[in-house]
């Protein structure tokens, strides 16, 4: 999450809005907006002061680490420290390729948080990506819910194979640039003529 607050003491977004803008504009990084609430539509449905950066080449992050770091990552040692914010920048990197705009959600009064969401013409998909194949509480969660009417199924991005359960299809990280022909397929197979 990016914190106006870190960059320098009293500062407000407002003074910095323009640069973050700039930097989106330069296609430098990719913005992904905190929503308000995790329902269609997605335009309009978020908070324009609540954002995480990602950057919009993922090498470009690698390049920023120390030599020693990068070393780590290219001979998969002490990769934990990193795994989850690279894996992350890569999927949202996919994503806005595939033509997505960023979408995440933070609830305030709890842990509920997710990291991406997409849609399809009806539905809206919560999607989840994990350093380890761990559980995707939030995810199961929003699925589970009556309150999120919009939301029948997740898509969870992990270092394991693909796999299905309790409404979470589950897929390796370098699938993420497959995801909107994967939705596109599977609504059309959902629809009845």
């Amino acid at each position: 999450k990016f914190q106006i607050s870190k960059v320098a003491s009293g500062a407000r977004f407002r003074d910095y809005r323009g640069c973050i803008e700039w930097l989106d504009d330069a296609g430098i990084v990719n913005i992904c907006y905190c929503m308000n609430f995790p329902e269609l539509p997605l335009q309009g449905n978020y908070d324009e002061t609540k954002y995480k950066i990602y950057l919009a080449d993922s090498g470009l992050l690698v390049a920023m680490l120390d030599e020693e770091a990068q070393e780590d990552l290219r001979t998969n040692k002490n990769l934990g420290v990193y795994k989850g914010a690279l894996y992350e920048n890569i999927v949202g990197e996919a994503l806005v390729k595939a033509g997505y705009k960023l979408y995440y959600y933070k609830r305030d009064d709890s842990s509920l948080e997710q990291d991406f969401f997409v849609r399809t013409a009806d539905a809206l998909i919560p999607v989840e990506v994990k350093a380890n194949n761990g559980a995707a509480k939030s995810m199961r969660t929003l699925i589970a819910s009556e309150r999120y009417a919009d939301i029948h199924y997740g898509i969870k991005f992990i270092s394991g194979n693909i796999g299905y359960s309790d409404g979470i299809y589950t897929f390796p990280y370098f699938c993420a640039f497959l995801l909107k022909r994967y939705l596109a397929d599977t609504s059309k197979a959902v629809r009845v003529p």
